[in-house]
């Protein structure tokens, strides 16, 4: 898809102030903000201004304006492509179809090699693999991994429990074919973004649950955990922080059906069996609205005696995985979940 000369001015300009001098950004940014005991970051408090500027926001009027305008601004933020990153497109049977997918590979990687199935972000109504490409390109090529990048049904096309029977069924498909894709099954993660997060751990649950392949490893970037209740974080982050307090109401309305039970752990894995699941490294934001019900999520799997590693990146907003083209601090958060990956899927 061609990028729209404005979008592309827009990127560049973005990307230049983050190289400007730090007493000029620190001017362009405002004052530093401080809630809860955090100072968010320059580079975070920066984008969220120029975001400001642009008269940029997650959510639109529609489901359609909010999708395209993601698809357009994630050039501001993703940086250029990463290259020596192969890609392969594939398709997912599922008892509904079959879900495209795209299969990642850093040159050079070994065969068969750890894989990652990964969730895109969005909750669940936008975000696709477009959206999230370079992000993905930098995991894999950052934690020496390939990575199946899927592309879920999304909200309100197909709600509950739709997303989570396509990330079941990814993650079937990605263990039993796991030779063909070049990768070792004993060595397979799950992992996600946000609504992505959500589905890798509901995933992982349901595959101890189902008594077939589990996953080796959970990579849970501020994950929705829990629908049932309102933490602390929702009620101090509420605005003006990328993903706002409205916004997650507006995606809630669209992908979950009326007269759900909202303790389903398909729903909110947080109310889920989680005795025997994989090690997992859960990251959440400071000034995200989600904090708390993640870290909740990493304090049930160690009261569960599951390996977890809980890293709190206390100045960055939700959303972070996606910025890696602007701003150090960014990218310096995604490069320690890279690691993590790397670690937990390292050849036993």
């Amino acid at each position: 898809m061609a990028i729209p000369l404005q979008i592309r001015a827009e990127a560049a300009f973005s990307q230049l102030a983050f190289w400007l001098p730090k007493p000029v950004r620190r001017a362009i940014a405002g004052p530093p903000l401080r809630l809860d005991g955090q100072e968010l970051a320059l580079d975070a408090q920066l984008l969220l201004r120029l975001q400001k500027l642009a008269k940029a926001s997650l959510v639109r009027d529609t489901v359609e304006e909010s999708r395209s305008l993601l698809l357009a601004s994630r050039h501001l933020v993703s940086g250029k492509t990463i290259e020596s990153v192969a890609t392969r497109e594939l398709l997912i049977p599922t008892g509904d179809g079959d879900v495209p997918a795209t299969l990642y590979t850093p040159a050079g990687l070994p065969d068969p090699s750890a894989l990652l199935v990964f969730f895109h972000g969005g909750g669940w109504v936008v975000g696709s693999r477009v959206s999230h490409d370079n992000t993905v390109r930098y995991l894999a090529k950052q934690a020496g991994v390939r990575v199946l990048s899927v592309e879920y049904r999304l909200a309100p096309e197909t709600q509950f429990p739709g997303a989570t029977e396509d990330a079941i069924a990814a993650f079937e498909y990605a263990y039993a074919k796991a030779r063909d894709l070049g990768a070792d099954p004993a060595r397979i993660a799950v992992g996600g973004d946000s609504a992505g997060g959500n589905l890798a751990a509901v995933t992982a649950q349901q595959a101890v649950k189902r008594g077939g392949g589990v996953p080796a490893f959970q990579l849970l970037f501020y994950p929705a955990t829990d629908f049932t209740v309102r933490r602390r974080s929702r009620e101090l982050f509420a605005e003006d922080l990328f993903l706002t307090d409205s916004d997650i109401s507006w995606f809630e309305g669209h992908y979950v059906p009326k007269g759900t039970d909202l303790y389903n752990p398909k729903l909110s894995p947080l109310h889920g069996d989680v005795s025997g699941l994989p090690p997992a490294y859960i990251a959440t934001a400071g000034f995200d609205p989600l904090r708390d019900e993640g870290e909740a999520y990493a304090e049930k799997l160690r009261k569960a005696g599951v390996p977890v590693a809980l890293s709190r990146q206390p100045d960055l907003i939700h959303g972070y995985i996606n910025f890696i083209g602007v701003g150090q601090r960014f990218r310096e958060a995604t490069a320690e979940a890279a690691g993590a990956l790397r670690l937990g899927l390292a050849p036993q």
